[in-house]
């Protein structure tokens, strides 16, 4: 359904990939995140996804090529992310959708695992990004330092498993608790017996059927609601 795409970031040039409504229709825009694996056929396939239910949607490649199956990999991937460069990767993208003329809303940014926690701090980066949805957001904030004051009249929703604690874990209390002091709005959804990456049908493993349904309906109510 989608391609591959490029589009300035802050004077650079970054690739994505773009999927768009199949009917041509006009709507909100969603900027999807990667997992730590990179932007591997799962993110493509949610970016199909949001495009099927009448969003613009790109997924950046925050790894500029490289992707992987490995989790060793992985974790060096994700830890030698420069966060600079991923901010105006993030940005970029919610500027190149903003000016996409089937485009007629606003623009939200969604992410997993690690792309759970870049996407709660898209907002902070744009502020054409009004609505982020984090699912099992797990990377620590200091490494992005986001100024939380910019969530103040955006949306924030985060998606918990129950491994990495729900939503009494440290990291999602934090960012609730900052979103809120802010005068942003926060949902915070717990799912009882999931693991991490529940929402990932490509992992057998950890893949709950009921969990995903549950989240992605939600994360579709968010969207339509608050873009537009």
């Amino acid at each position: 359904m989608g391609e591959m795409v490029s589009y300035r970031s802050n004077g650079g040039t970054s690739e994505g990939y773009l999927a768009l409504p199949a009917d041509g229709a006009a709507g909100p825009a969603v900027v999807v995140i990667q997992e730590w694996w990179g932007l591997v056929p799962h993110i493509t396939s949610v970016a199909d996804r949001f495009a099927a239910a009448g969003f613009v949607a790109l997924a950046p490649d925050l790894y500029h090529g490289e992707s992987t199956t490995e989790p060793d990999h992985a974790g060096k991937l994700i830890m030698g992310l420069a966060m600079d460069q991923a901010a105006r990767d993030i940005a970029g993208a919610a500027d190149y959708l903003a000016g996409r003329p089937e485009v007629t809303g606003k623009v939200g940014c969604v992410g997993f695992c690690a792309g759970g926690s870049l996407a709660l701090w898209s907002a902070t980066l744009s502020d054409r990004i009004v609505a982020a949805v984090g699912f099992y957001p797990v990377l620590p904030w200091n490494r992005m330092r986001p100024d939380w004051a910019d969530y103040a009249g955006k949306t924030a929703l985060i998606h918990c498993s129950e491994e990495d604690g729900t939503s009494a874990a440290e990291g999602v209390q934090t960012a609730r608790a900052a979103i809120e002091a802010a005068g942003g709005d926060c949902t915070v959804y717990d799912y009882p017996g999931t693991a991490h990456a529940f929402f990932n049908d490509d992992r057998p493993e950890v893949f709950h059927q009921q969990a995903a349904a549950s989240a992605w309906a939600r994360t579709l109510e968010c969207f339509r609601a608050r873009l537009g």
